[in-house]
């Protein structure tokens, strides 16, 4: 488990490394929902998402041996990224396995921070056997994309910093994928508000935190979501992060790819930020009415803006094709 004081001292190591992203409003957000809303934007984060605030505070943690021998991870991209830029900064090599469909523009910004990638196939193989195989055959130090404590409080300095800047709230909402953005951000929203409801959304296709929440056990998916939010492309929670999720989420959303993307076209046309479609699942729940929000405070997560700008459009294309 993890606690505030993790997620203080995770923040006291980010200092000078990580962002201090900007918090957001919008009065077209507030009259669409009914309630008051603040956006933390982890898009204008180094490596484009929130991922460098756990990626760093594992890797800054290593020993002098550690560091001698380098780094591996596996990720769809935005953990990937972030393992490139923490290795970076520490003076380390990274070694990282990233899907075979993995976004291009994700693959070419990790290689170009400087990290040895190599593919797998997300729907045959099990990259967590793959990347612990990879660490222990080559000697590094793996640092998970969210099954670490460290990683976890890292994460959720997001909520930390969002809270300090233009608390309190009533709500606060993040994205799901293996969990450890949900795990930091509730525990630091819980340690500083006792009564706010920490609610997580998952695409429709990829619901195992809500299933392995109600049943109270890790669920499995059958096979890996198909679906537009890449970054939550998970199957199952992760063992620890579902161990302090089970305590302080209270509530998952679901949302489908037309939402999201609906709240992608939203937020570039009200707000002007580009947002990919696993950061803009909080205001899809919002702007879908999946999440009681109206005469509240509410405080959510843009996760990342880690999308080419072909994706995007390609996207918001289809939306209106569809109109």
């Amino acid at each position: 488990m993890i606690s505030l004081d993790d997620v203080v001292a995770a923040a006291a190591r980010l200092e000078g490394v990580a962002h201090r992203t900007p918090v957001l409003s919008s009065r077209s957000i507030d009259a669409a929902t009914g309630a008051s809303v603040a956006l933390k934007a982890e898009g204008f984060q180094r490596g484009g998402s929130f991922k460098i605030r756990g990626a760093y505070s594992r890797i800054a943690t290593l020993g002098p041996d550690q560091l001698a021998a380098g780094v591996a991870t596996y990720s769809s991209g935005n953990h990937a990224q972030a393992v490139a830029i923490a290795a970076g900064i520490v003076g380390t090599r990274a070694v990282i396995l990233m899907p075979e469909d993995a976004p291009p523009s994700k693959v070419a910004a990790t290689r170009a921070y400087g990290a040895e990638v190599m593919t797998y196939d997300r729907y045959r193989e099990d990259r967590t056997e793959l990347g612990e195989r990879l660490a222990r055959d080559r000697g590094l130090t793996l640092v998970p994309p969210y099954d670490d404590a460290l990683v976890m409080a890292g994460q959720g300095t997001a909520a930390l910093e969002l809270i300090q800047e233009a608390g309190p709230f009533d709500l606060l909402i993040t994205p799901i994928g293996g969990g450890g953005l949900i795990a930091g951000s509730g525990t630091a929203a819980k340690g500083m508000l006792p009564g706010i409801r920490v609610i997580g959304v998952e695409p429709e296709a990829g619901d195992d935190t809500r299933r392995s929440l109600q049943r109270g056990e890790r669920v499995r998916l059958e096979q890996v979501p198909r679906t537009i939010a890449d970054g939550l492309q998970v199957d199952t929670p992760g063992r620890l992060t579902f161990e302090v999720n089970q305590k302080v989420v209270d509530e998952v959303a679901l949302v489908s790819d037309d939402d999201i993307v609906a709240a992608m076209a939203f937020l570039f046309e009200r707000l002007k930020v580009v947002v990919e479609p696993s950061g803009a699942v909080a205001v899809a729940a919002l702007l879908a009415g999946k999440v009681e929000a109206a005469g509240r405070r509410v405080g959510a997560i843009l996760s990342g803006g880690n999308v080419s700008v072909e994706r995007f459009g390609q996207l918001i294309a289809g939306r209106a094709g569809n109109r």
